[in-house]
């Protein structure tokens, strides 16, 4: 799996917020085995730098970091923390959010477009936060971006895949494109749902951090994305209508 051209070895993708300790956060991400961590900006304060912390407990988890602008509801608000972001984390990779709706954290289309043109122009690798619109999605590979994140569904709610018809089409109309599943699942079936599909990798947060047992829940995406992806690759078969005998009955005795 290459994003920007960079290899990752892993197709699960963690978020680091929510956890309950640093010791927790750790521990999921070294059962997951994720090759990526999402980090906030807004964790990382200005002036005293009081973020630093946690910071040096991301660096410590030997992981690729992916900053985000989550949070932001402006084209400007987004630009000015992905500007941020480059200087604190020294990468021009940023997961772009500019959300639209205060109630479900979709984001707002026409502001994200905006974004994605002007940071791309502006040198950084842009992993846009977006819905499954088809047409959306073609305005964003438009302005530049390489990669999407449709959401399953709204951030946090662990609903799973809420469009089942939309996430199809939209993977089936860019196949090449690499393509993140980011936001809404809570359960790793879903997860393996996904891969399935022919999503390249999928982000969690919520699910892993607010479970129970957070690292024994990270394991257990980490398996199912692993599961979904191989189930892809093996060219799964068609469903039918019609019950079909797994036991030929060819040469089968017939009393009369």
């Amino acid at each position: 799996m290459r994003f920007y051209g960079t290899e990752i070895d892993s197709r699960l993708m963690l978020g680091t917020a929510q956890y309950p300790s640093p010791r927790v956060l750790a521990d999921a991400f070294r059962r997951s085995g994720a090759g990526i961590a999402t980090v906030s900006v807004r964790r990382e304060a200005g002036g005293e730098r009081a973020g630093s912390a946690f910071w040096d407990i991301v660096s410590d988890l030997g992981v690729a970091v992916l900053p985000n602008t989550a949070g932001c509801h402006s084209v400007r608000e987004a630009v000015t923390t992905a500007q941020m972001a480059r200087e604190l984390f020294d990468t021009n990779w940023i997961k772009l959010e500019v959300i639209g709706h205060a109630d479900t954290l979709q984001p707002d289309p026409f502001g994200l477009v905006e974004a994605a043109r002007y940071l791309t122009e502006d040198g950084f690798k842009v992993f846009p936060y977006t819905t499954e619109d088809v047409v959306l999605a073609g305005r964003l590979l438009d302005a530049g971006c390489e990669v999407l994140m449709p959401w399953g569904a709204p951030i946090g709610t662990g609903l799973g895949l809420t469009n089942i018809y939309g996430m199809r089409t939209l993977r089936a109309q860019f196949p090449d494109v690499p393509m993140v599943v980011d936001a809404g699942l809570g359960l790793p079936s879903q997860a393996a749902m996904a891969m399935e599909m022919g999503y390249d990798a999928v982000l969690l947060n919520t699910a892993v951090a607010r479970a129970g047992d957070p690292a024994a829940m990270a394991e257990g995406f980490a398996r199912a994305v692993e599961a979904g992806r191989l189930a892809f690759e093996a060219d799964p078969m068609e469903p039918r209508d019609m019950a079909a005998p797994s036991t030929p009955v060819i040469g089968k005795a017939f009393l009369t």
